[in-house]
């Protein structure tokens, strides 16, 4: 067995701007914040946008789902994500995810339709092969993590109004959504060790 997810990578110029706006973003947070404050940064190198967190699966399927995944994601075209705001989840007065993801307006979007699409076609072969852990019946919301609060999160959420961070304007870069990898996850004490299994490419693009 291997705890594994599906997920977008990101380009390297993408990877590095992420990552200048995920440093001024914790410098910021890190001046201000009580010692009760507690924030998980992630590192920049295992920044990704999940597609469907699969759990444990049986090593014997990885070769199956590279097949069905393949062929099943041939017939949409690859999506453009404009990255130009930080959000949080649940909510930004008592936030336990901060990240960054497109605007409000992107999501209502025909661009943000074919990523749905894209998603649900994934969440259907994913139980065609009976290693879905859920059916997620929320829409599909693109964001990319950038820092979890363990601890203090109406501190933090006070510190994000205060700042004026999230109302900003914003342009990190576009996640281009070209193809989707298979990525397993081994939990290790300094955190989680990401190692790509494969990838197949959307609309029939480059495999790998």
């Amino acid at each position: 067995m291997l705890r594994a997810f599906l997920a977008v990578e990101l380009g390297d110029e993408l990877r590095r701007q992420v990552a200048m706006v995920q440093e001024e973003f914790r410098r910021r947070l890190g001046r201000e914040a009580p010692k009760a404050v507690r924030i998980a940064w992630v590192q920049a190198s295992s920044i990704h946008l999940t597609v469907k967190f699969l759990g444990d699966i049986d090593e014997s399927l990885i070769e199956p789902m590279r097949r069905a995944v393949g062929v099943a994601i041939q017939g949409h075209r690859p999506v453009f994500i404009p990255l130009e705001r930080i959000g949080a989840f649940p909510h930004p007065r008592e936030p336990r995810v901060l990240w960054v993801g497109p605007q409000v307006k992107w999501e209502e979007s025909q661009e943000a339709q074919r990523l749905a699409a894209l998603h649900r076609t994934v969440e259907d072969c994913c139980a065609s092969l009976g290693c879905a852990m859920t059916l997620d019946s929320r829409p599909f919301s693109p964001h990319l993590t950038l820092a979890r609060v363990k601890e203090g999160a109406r501190e933090v959420g006070r510190l994000l109004a205060a700042s004026g961070v999230m109302d900003r304007p914003l342009f990190v870069g576009t996640l281009a959504v070209e193809s989707i990898a298979l990525i397993k996850s081994d939990l290790k004490p300094a955190g989680p060790v990401y190692t790509k299994l494969w990838q197949a490419g959307v609309g029939g693009g480059e495999d790998g």
